[in-house]
């Protein structure tokens, strides 16, 4: 599938997408995506209908056993047929703002790497403050001038060139359910904490205690979070927990 607004012979753009048993969001994904080159869809063993449903909108679908976030996405990015990529977790999609920047900024780019704002839905609301907005995120990019970085959490694109910014959102529902959310907040402080241990970074009282209190003082007061109602407070002191969490972990680790 392709847009008909634009000639997608002068983007030469891939669109590159890791997935795990995500049939429920990826459709939406994918097809915010049609105007590029190539989907590609580096799977690691879905069990649901994720693959099928890549394959209905002409994306080639590779499995890999999985990595790590950073290597998985790395290894996607590779196996991709053009230089410029357009890099999209399965639950994000491309706005059609943004959708229009991309291919107009492609037509005659002026940068190789660009990033864009992302806007988190949490519980029912889009974000637009604290620190679910706007959410800076690096993902269009030349990959001879960019790469993901090996990061096993938190994983992000590293360049040495000039980043530009595009105006419109890259849409994320960053939960589908509290319950869930909380499970995969568990998982990233665990791991999180596992980088810091392998660096020797050491977690101190003091850091356990007033590092929460900071983070929530930043977003929820300074950055106005509190204007996001109540889904911006949970959003803001979950996070603030899992500072508290991560440097606990760390602190277990260091004990161990």
């Amino acid at each position: 599938m392709m847009n008909d607004q634009k000639d997608p012979e002068k983007l030469n753009l891939s669109a590159v997408i890791i997935t795990l048993n995500v049939e429920q969001s990826i459709a939406r994904c994918l097809q915010s995506v049609t105007f590029a080159n190539e989907i590609i869809v580096v799977d690691s063993g879905s069990t649901d209908k994720t693959c099928e449903i890549a394959r209905t909108f002409g994306a080639r679908v590779i499995h890999q056993d999985w990595l790590g976030y950073g290597a998985q996405k790395q290894y996607a990015v590779e196996q991709a047929s053009h230089d410029w990529v357009l890099c999209l977790d399965a639950d994000e999609w491309v706005s059609k703002d943004l959708s229009a920047a991309i291919q107009s900024e492609l037509q005659k780019p002026q940068n190789q790497a660009y990033r864009f704002p992302r806007c988190n839905r949490f519980l029912g609301r889009w974000l637009r403050h604290g620190e679910g907005y706007p959410d800076y995120n690096l993902r269009l990019y030349n990959r001879q001038s960019a790469a993901w970085t090996q990061d096993p959490v938190h994983e992000h694109v590293v360049t040495d060139v000039e980043v530009g910014r595009l105006d419109g959102d890259l849409m994320h529902e960053s939960e589908e359910g509290l319950e869930r959310y909380l499970q995969k907040q568990n998982r990233y402080t665990t791991l999180q904490a596992q980088v810091l241990f392998e660096q020797g970074r050491q977690a101190s009282l003091s850091k356990l205690l007033f590092s929460p209190v900071i983070r929530f003082i930043k977003f929820y007061i300074i950055r106005s979070g509190w204007r996001d109602g109540v889904p911006g407070l949970i959003h803001i002191s979950i996070g603030c927990i899992n500072t508290f969490i991560k440097n606990a972990k760390l602190i277990g680790m260091q004990h161990r």
